[in-house]
């Protein structure tokens, strides 16, 4: 039977976006929002110069290198980011953070110059009632703030994008002055930011559908969404403004990031690949991730998809006999897609079958002929069967050798 005919796709339905045509840009924040993460420690220069490489190499085709802003420390791991782009050829176009003020644009225009290269300025100002509120800032505030740091960077030949926080709780005729505002006095680029992690996949389709009907008009400013998952929404609200038309997205690796984080980058790729839309390489996603978790400090949790230790783990004696038939036919992309909507082989992974309370004599067998011994061997799977079913968890494969060779002794 051919492969198309096994798995019906509903994901693939005439109401579905055609994503196989959709094409959408990746901005990584993991080098800024990303180490706003209290649980983070700041990784080496090194590996910062390492990472924009793997970005390179996954199809990740901009990145923020910092917030100039925060003190000279970090001007001089912006410059030597941005002199790496530079000297390697990296395909990653930069971009900084800075608050709406000459102050925090002043450096990204001094970088700039020095290097030789254009770098965003990801200008930013708070836009919602109740972060109008709570800073005692007006809308004319805001809007002289806007005019000045975006007419700054853009007379000194900096492209803008430029940030409305909490975009997603601000009225419509606020983010209707701000944005307009910013493009008239030269942006870009204008970005919409979930900051707080409130907006539902509706509430993400009905605010890019309103920026681009009644402020967006000119197509050669182009639109960003950037969401964190307060509310564990983050990825699916990328896709979300995917559907609705934005530009690009932003996203941290392993989703790392203020409080909760952001929309996971790799997740998001993954989806994408799956999707159709995503044509770049992605081997090299998993070495992205693993540096990520190990420079930061956070580690990859076991049940984390595609990355984690468990995701193509199982212990289930239904689920691995499904799996065993398969592979039995000699068929690996059936193996790989009968219990699991991921193609482990895709990243270097393989379905890894092991011994539980929950397991099957399938799972025995199988164990056995992998590991080297004989799959028929009644006394060993006896031996396994049973203290399977005695255990309370998966049996390591240290101890299924050690009880192997005790059921021969004996």
């Amino acid at each position: 039977m051919e492969e198309r005919e096994l798995i019906y796709d509903w994901n693939r339905s005439p109401a579905a976006l055609d994503w196989s045509r959709a094409r959408v840009d990746l901005n990584d924040e993991t080098l800024r929002d990303g180490l706003q993460s209290p649980s983070v420690r700041d990784p080496s220069l090194e590996v910062k110069k390492r990472l924009l490489h793997l970005m390179a190499d996954i199809g990740i085709v901009a990145a923020d290198i910092g917030l100039p802003g925060a003190g000279p420390r970090v001007v001089e791991q912006v410059r030597v980011l941005a002199r790496e782009i530079r000297d390697q050829k990296l395909p990653v176009f930069p971009n900084c953070a800075a608050r709406t003020v000459i102050a925090d644009v002043e450096p990204i225009v001094r970088v700039a110059a020095e290097i030789g290269i254009p770098i965003e300025a990801a200008t930013f100002i708070g836009s919602s009632p109740i972060r109008q509120y709570a800073e005692d800032w007006t809308l004319d505030h805001i809007l002289r703030s806007t005019e000045e740091a975006v007419s700054y960077a853009v007379k000194h030949g900096l492209p803008v994008m430029y940030v409305t926080e909490d975009t997603t709780r601000a009225k419509p005729e606020a983010l209707k002055a701000l944005y307009g505002a910013a493009i008239d006095c030269g942006a870009t680029r204008i970005c919409l930011a979930d900051t707080v992690g409130h907006a539902t996949p509706d509430g993400v389709k009905a605010l890019v559908t309103f920026v681009k009907r009644e402020i967006v008009t000119d197509k050669r400013v182009k639109i960003d969404w950037h969401g964190h998952r307060d509310r564990g929404m983050g990825l699916i609200n990328c896709l979300a403004a995917i559907e609705a038309g934005v530009d690009r997205v932003h996203a941290t690796a392993l989703g790392v990031g203020e409080r909760v984080g952001n929309a996971e980058m790799d997740l998001l790729i993954v989806n994408l690949k799956l999707l159709g839309t995503h044509r770049h390489d992605i081997a090299k996603l998993p070495e992205y991730c693993r540096l990520v978790a190990d420079a930061v400090g956070v580690p990859i949790p076991v049940n984390y998809p595609v990355l984690g230790a468990d995701a193509f783990r199982t212990g289930t004696g239904v689920h691995a006999a499904a799996i065993i038939k398969a592979k039995k036919k000699g068929h690996a992309w059936l193996a790989d897609r009968v219990y699991s909507s991921v193609p482990a082989e895709e990243f270097g992974l393989e379905q890894k079958i092991e011994i539980s309370p929950v397991s099957g004599l399938s799972n025995v067998k199988y164990w056995l002929e992998t590991h080297g011994y004989d799959a028929e061997d009644e006394a060993a799977c006896r031996v396994l069967f049973e203290a399977a079913k005695r255990t309370d968890r998966v049996l390591s494969d240290e101890e299924c050798h050690r009880l192997v060779r005790q059921g021969a002794w004996r």
